[in-house]
């Protein structure tokens, strides 16, 4: 797979940021190049716009790959459970396939003309990105395609390294986060999956996924049928009880990240620590009841993490 960078030879601007140019592309490729950041960068905005505002307090000359790259991952994310996805399990899978192969077959060649994929190979190529990482991503949402029940976990394990790893290893290099911390990044990025899976059972069942692995559910007594009917029975409290503490393991591991990042990625990276730490608070402070209780962050408890993170304290 391709990894060299194009010659930084020509600039032009993506909705004011700044993208350079390979002076071999011709005009009508440029077009399309600048055509499709734009077109992930108004995806980000449509439908994640947090990330989207954090991603604007990114240095400019990044804010186009993280477009891309977001781009990417929506487009595979919109398959698997996307109002007109395929209609089947393996439908969608051929569908993944098709995804990856148009990406993979464009770093091959130096370029893509899908009006997606096009950003995301040249952001690829330019940044000098492990790419090989978005091929483990797609294999996790390969499992997403049809009813989740993992079995082991060291299967919950493979699937988060493959989704948030994955795009925390893509993301590394543009944060500016030194080789040596990259692995620090995946583990932050797992612990908010992690947090993520705690705090939406209920949600994720109602899509036919479970991702507490069916070992601890077996060693804790919770059957399938006390997560349908929304028991939280005291073998699942202590199972989200053992899940929570392994969150905060990977969020203390990963505590100093921060540091190691450009001032201007800082505050952003503390105030997703701060949320995320902040929702485990809540499971706690709901008895680990996450099935007859929402435990998104309150609002009146959101705004002081973030004056707190945005001025520069830690969790």
């Amino acid at each position: 797979m391709r990894r060299a960078g194009p010659n930084r030879e020509r600039e032009n601007l993506v909705n004011g940021e700044r993208l350079d140019h390979d002076a071999t592309y011709g005009p009508a490729r440029q077009r399309l190049l600048s055509e499709s950041y734009a077109l992930c960068k108004r995806m980000q905005r449509r439908h994640d716009p947090t990330f989207y505002w954090a991603t604007m307090r990114l240095p400019g000359p990044v804010r186009p790959p993280v477009h891309a790259l977001y781009g990417f991952v929506r487009g595979a994310d919109q398959i698997v459970d996307g109002a007109g996805r395929p209609a089947t399990a393996q439908s969608r899978r051929r569908a993944l396939d098709a995804w990856q192969s148009e990406m993979e077959a464009g770093l091959e060649r130096g370029y893509s003309e899908h009006p997606v994929i096009a950003a995301v190979v040249d952001a690829g190529l330019r940044f000098e990105l492990p790419m090989q990482e978005l091929s483990i991503y797609m294999d996790s949402m390969r499992v997403d395609c049809g009813p989740v029940r993992l079995s082991t976990r060291e299967d919950l394990d493979r699937y988060m390294r493959g989704s948030a790893g994955a795009v925390g290893l893509l993301m590394a290099p543009l944060l500016g986060v030194p080789a040596d911390r990259h692995e620090d990044v995946a583990a932050l990025g797992v612990a908010f999956q992690l947090t993520n899976f705690i705090r939406d059972v209920r949600e994720d069942y109602a899509l036919d996924r479970v991702y507490l692995p069916a070992e601890d559910r077996r060693r804790f007594g919770v059957s399938e049928s006390d997560i349908a009917a929304r028991r939280a029975t005291p073998g699942f409290r202590a199972l989200l009880e053992r899940e929570v503490a392994r969150a905060r393991e990977l969020f203390q591991a990963t505590a100093r990240l921060p540091e190691t990042l450009a001032p201007g990625v800082r505050p952003g990276v503390r105030l997703a620590r701060d949320i995320y730490l902040g929702v485990l608070d809540h499971v706690e402070s709901l008895e680990f009841d996450v099935l007859r209780r929402r435990a998104a962050l309150p609002p009146w408890r959101f705004a002081p993490l973030a004056l707190r993170s945005l001025a520069g304290g830690r969790a």
